[in-house]
């Protein structure tokens, strides 16, 4: 089963996909930085630092990359 055809029965079945989608990722931008989700996600980058900025995230001034040196 494809995440289409999952949304086209929950949608029948009456459940708001959409609000619940958006809810979660908000959720996902909370606990990591908004790149790394909207990767994990196959999103762009600038639908996830959106939806982080109207969830107040606290990882706008993260600094990818290796921070061993």
């Amino acid at each position: 089963m494809t995440s289409d055809t999952l949304e086209i029965r929950l949608r029948d079945l009456g459940f708001p996909t959409q609000r619940e989608r958006t809810s979660a990722i908000r959720h996902l931008v909370l606990q990591a930085p908004a790149p790394v989700v909207a990767r994990m996600l196959s999103y762009h980058d600038d639908t996830t630092a959106q939806l982080a900025a109207e969830a107040a995230g606290t990882w706008r001034h993260y600094a990818p990359g290796d921070h061993t040196r």
